[in-house]
């Protein structure tokens, strides 16, 4: 395995921690700065605003530049804020504020890091088991979902929440120096004009992706942004085991991101993303029959998160070679609809649960949104991608 993708898989784990440890630690945020929990819920919306509004305008400021030269101007905003909320004050409604902010700058860099260490990974596969390289590249992500945040949530009940940021700045630290030491050289994409950038989309293709990406990711967190009542409550499982449960989701990732490349560069990224999103809506649809037996719902919660990360590499390698013109807008797009499917996804999912229904229904809602991914998909597969 070459280091140069071990380099780009540790900004990936630093990015992970930082996007999804919040669920974890909110509560001792909020204690923290005295503030109510769903009012902390703003540090994870300020974030996942940061990736939106990031993406497009970081590829704009430096698509000149050299792949390595962008990869420090990404990661070093991102230590540089992550450093700065692991001292940031809690007294006082400016001390919010403050932390408000820094969680939208450590959210800027995001998506774009993505499309560049997309873009990097695939040349440096030289056209070979390229999606196998995406996924590498995206590895630290969930790697970050099964050891990463566990422990820095353990840490924060144990100590403090600052030292989870200082981890993040350490990740990020560390990411600068591997990708000093390990990425060689790679040119800059070649010039084009500012509307330029943006001409892939007037085509069908990355919309299809885009929407498939959206849409299928928003599918599963209907469903996982409830996992923690839907084991407890549901299934029956025994509060004490829930940090236990999310290594075994975080497993289902790293497994899932893994077998997504191979399969990828087996039967073809188009064809490996839609044949997942199937997986997606069988697992939860026997989530909703069947959540209430332990022995059932685990397995199909490994299954599903597997999944979920296994259309990362072939979603990520497929809009940059259907984004003429515009890779490392098209790259960054597909970290947009990642988040855009997670914030979607977690509202609609959390309809039926205000109505009163028991938590076993957001997996149904889920079903919903992975058909229509499913739907895009094979419109694209049939038009871009006709054989298996």
């Amino acid at each position: 395995m070459k280091k140069s993708l071990i380099a780009l898989a540790f900004g990936t784990f630093g990015l992970g921690i930082a996007e999804y440890v919040m669920m974890g630690i909110l509560p001792y945020l909020a204690e923290s700065f005295g503030i109510s929990i769903p009012e902390a819920g703003h540090f994870i919306t300020a974030y996942a605003i940061g990736v939106c509004v990031g993406a497009p305008l970081l590829v704009l400021v430096s698509r000149k530049w050299p792949m390595k030269r962008m990869l420090f101007l990404l990661m070093g905003i991102f230590t540089a804020a992550n450093a700065l909320m692991s001292v940031c004050p809690t007294e006082g409604r400016g001390a919010f504020w403050m932390m408000m902010v820094l969680r939208f700058i450590a959210g800027l860099p995001h998506g774009a890091y993505f499309g560049v260490s997309s873009i990097v990974a695939d040349r440096l596969s030289n056209g070979e088991k390229s999606t196998f390289a995406v996924a590498i590249m995206c590895a630290g992500m969930s790697v970050a979902n099964m050891i990463g945040n566990p422990l820095c949530t353990l840490i924060t009940a144990s100590l403090t929440w600052r030292y989870v940021f200082a981890f993040s700045t350490l990740c990020g630290v560390v990411t600068l120096a591997a990708v000093a030491r390990w990425i060689p050289y790679v040119s800059p994409l070649p010039e084009h004009s500012l509307k330029d950038e943006f001409v892939f989309l007037k085509d069908l293709a990355p919309w299809l992706l885009i929407f498939a990406t959206l849409l299928g990711n928003g599918g599963v967190f209907c469903w996982y942004s409830y996992i923690s009542p839907l084991l407890t409550d549901v299934s029956g499982i025994a509060p004490k085991y829930i940090s236990l449960m999310m290594v075994l989701a975080g497993a289902g990732m790293v497994i899932g991101n893994l077998s997504g490349g191979k399969l990828g560069d087996k039967f073809g990224p188009g064809h490996t993303g839609r044949a997942l999103q199937y997986g997606m809506l069988a697992f939860l649809l026997l989530t909703f029959f069947f959540g209430q037996y332990p022995w059932v719902s685990i397995p199909l919660m490994v299954l599903t998160t597997g999944c979920l990360f296994g259309v990362s590499s072939p979603q990520q390698l497929l809009i940059l070679r259907y984004s003429r013109n515009g890779q490392l807008m098209g790259g960054a797009m597909v970290q947009i609809a990642f988040n855009l499917g997670n914030a979607l996804g977690s509202w609609c999912g959390g309809l039926p649960i205000e109505a009163g229904l028991s938590y076993k229904y957001p997996a149904l809602v889920g079903c919903a949104f992975v058909v229509l991914g499913i739907i895009c998909y094979t419109i694209f597969c049939s038009r871009y991608e006709p054989r298996a």
